[in-house]
């Protein structure tokens, strides 16, 4: 498929409904283009289901299946490792839970994980799979049951077996041409990914590989550039964590158009339209067992920006495990993803449903975006003053103009990003073995992995989250005098970046406007876990050693406003204060419109007319200072209108918005 997200004849097209955001729900638009699918698709995630022992994890599983059936999921997506063993005994667990959400209406569209590779469990896989596995599927030749595709009204769904991206993504390329115009979005299942939380493919077959094993290695660049280019969004499991992060398909100091260091501020141009960011999205889908995994290496800062970050493993601090359901939903060219997160103690079957009896759900991350849209990363304000020039290191919400298809505008005009999470990570180490491993000394290793994973902390090119993300370890001759050893990862403290989208919907029969989308503002409320999920407080707790780029701790985190929730509910987190202004078409006649936003199911005014402040915008209403409103004013948002340009209007908000020019 040729990117619809750069076709602007295509981004006009109309919407069949307004898909809910955190504070909205369904809406019908007259304007409903027949071209587009009737119906929406969503996707729910179902995270590794293993649980020990032989068994499969019944309760999270169980609990996981129910919570999607609730949200009126038709698709699920088994991330894989749905067994421990593979054995009989469990797939009929497995299937026994799975098949009454199928007599229900759910389809199903399994993965292969690492923990159903061998050829007798692959014999066990295909047996139990393939009958979930929709008849309409068109499979890899030679990999079928294991790698295979559907698409699902304007959803096309890739699932591939553990590790079997480098095998199968000669297949992908045919697979994105052959139905090229049947689809605008793109979902690729796996049980792993490139990167990953605490794995990936590219640690473990390159920078860790084995000498002369180049399937991966050849094409690593060309995977995330044609992944970035279709806006795929990736989900895993085998992590046993939850994750969320940006893979980039340029590295940093790129000056290719549309390159990375670039579109930081998000922009649009007089001849390319609106510009996404060069990368795609990465789930890494959370849990669903009876283990959790500690936080291992960290950011791979140079391809990966992590966005959100959860685990719990009841150990060193956690308290308990995480059931974890994602959902995306699909409309048209609106993507809304929820993914929520349940709290339990189980350690195995027989301990009973316990706290999985009554799930106590919460909405731990959200993002709503379209294919019209813009984008950024925003950094938290916790970066040293003197490395904020470099590479454009944005800690303001402050971005270029995006544009509309009726030409109406929009920016972020101010605010800085003081609400961010933290988490640390592990000690770990990285091996070369001389004549079996790709890298053959420590010098080569060190070279791999600032060639593929981690940016080596330079004055021109600071590594955010280490003044020495790496270093050498020990090293020894084996039995045969070849050398063997490794480098050190050192633990650190990583802050969280904000994933900012604006995007665009047509204009709808109670707007006066095209609608603009503000996502990305609301996902974090300042929490701070150690490398296994024990909780920390931000603003007393100092981070790993050597976790700044100058060479000292992250510390306390002073500046964490007095609003934020410190916790995981985005349903309840306030965010930043940030400032966002929409301009109007001169079409558009200003003394008839007010800016208006969608909430509660509904378009209503922000605020009444009298309330709306006849004033330019100011920078220091995101930060603190309240202009003089008229009395009665102070239960609205803080809007105006900026007559020193032709329909210009502009606002404070806090958390994640949908805003119109609406009818006075």
């Amino acid at each position: 498929m040729k990117s619809s997200t750069f076709k602007r004849s295509i981004l006009a097209m109309g919407i069949t409904a307004i898909i809910a955001g955190c504070n909205s729900s369904n809406t019908e638009d007259e304007n409903t283009n027949p071209s587009q699918p009737s119906g929406s698709v969503k996707v729910g995630l179902l995270p590794d289901t293993q649980g020990g022992g032989w068994n499969v994890a019944v309760h999270p599983m169980e609990a996981v299946l129910a919570k999607h059936k609730e949200e009126g999921v038709n698709v699920v997506i088994p991330v894989g490792d749905l067994t421990d063993n593979g054995s009989t005994h469990e797939w009929e667990q497995w299937v026994g839970v799975a098949q009454k959400y199928r007599d229900a209406g759910i389809e199903f569209l399994p993965v292969m994980g690492n923990h159903e590779t061998s050829w007798a469990y692959t014999v066990e896989w295909i047996e139990n799979m393939r009958h979930f596995i929709p008849e309409d599927a068109k499979h890899m030749p030679s990999a079928e049951w294991l790698n295979y595709y559907v698409v699902r009204e304007n959803v096309l769904m890739i699932g591939l077996a553990y590790y079997n991206l480098p095998i199968a993504f000669g297949w992908i390329k045919e697979v994105l041409a052959d139905e090229e115009g049947n689809f605008d979005h793109v979902v690729i299942a796996s049980h792993d990914g490139l990167v990953g939380a605490k794995y990936g493919e590219t640690r473990e077959q390159i920078v860790e590989g084995v000498k002369d094993d180049n399937r991966l290695f050849d094409i690593h660049k060309e995977i995330r550039e044609t992944f970035a280019e279709h806006d795929v969004i990736w989900v895993q499991g085998h992590e046993h964590m939850y994750q969320r992060s940006q893979i980039h398909a340029r590295t940093y100091g790129s000056n290719d158009p549309g390159g990375r260091s670039n579109v930081d501020t998000l922009a649009s141009t007089p001849s390319g339209g609106n510009h996404r960011m060069p990368s795609y999205t990465q789930i890494v889908s959370g849990n669903a067992s009876y283990k959790g995994y500690e936080y291992r290496y960290g950011e791979r800062e140079l391809i990966q920006d992590v966005i959100h970050h959860k685990m719990d493993t009841m150990d060193n601090g956690s308290e308990h495990y995480d059931a974890n359901a994602p959902i995306l939903t699909f409309d048209g060219q609106r993507i809304d993803y929820h993914a929520y997160s349940a709290p339990h103690t189980i350690k195995h079957n027989d301990d009973g449903p316990k706290e999985l009896a009554d799930p106590q759900w919460i909405m731990m991350d959200t993002f709503s975006r379209t294919l019209d849209r813009c984008e950024a990363l925003i950094y938290p304000n916790s970066i040293p003053e003197d490395q904020r020039p470099i590479l454009n290191h944005i800690v303001e919400y402050k971005t270029a103009s995006c544009v509309g298809t009726d030409g109406s505008s929009a920016q972020l005009v101010g605010g800085t990003n003081n609400t961010f999470n933290r988490v640390d990570t592990t000690q770990r180490t990285l091996s070369f073995h001389e004549g079996f491993k790709r890298a053959e000394t420590m010098n080569d290793l060190t070279r791999l992995a600032y060639q593929f994973l981690f940016t080596q902390n330079k004055a021109w090119d600071p590594n955010l989250n280490s003044a020495q993300r790496i270093h050498d370890g020990e090293q020894e001759a084996d039995e045969t005098g070849a050398m063997k050893g490794n480098i050190v990862v050192p633990a650190t403290t990583i802050d969280m970046k904000k994933h900012v989208t604006l995007s665009w919907m047509p204009k709808l029969a109670q707007t006066e406007s095209d609608v603009l989308i503000v996502s990305g503002m609301q996902v974090h409320g300042g929490t701070y876990q150690n490398s296994h999920g024990g909780a920390k407080d931000i603003t007393t707790e100092t981070g790993e050693p050597g976790s700044q780029p100058d060479g000292t701790a992250k510390g306390p985190h002073t500046s964490l406003p007095a609003t934020a929730t410190k916790g995981w509910d985005v349903e309840q987190i306030i965010g930043d204060h940030y400032g966002v202004q929409f301009t109007a078409d001169d079409s558009i006649n200003a003394d008839n419109v007010t800016l208006g936003q969608y909430t509660d199911g509904e378009w209503r005014a922000i605020a009444p007319e009298n309330c709306v402040l006849d004033i330019a915008w100011d920078e220091s209403f995101a930060n603190g200072v309240t202009p003089q409103r008229p009395a009665g004013c102070d239960a609205y948002p803080v809007v105006g209108y900026d007559r020193n340009y032709e329909n210009r209007w502009w606002l404070v908000a806090d958390k994640d918005i949908e805003i119109a020019l609406v009818s006075k």
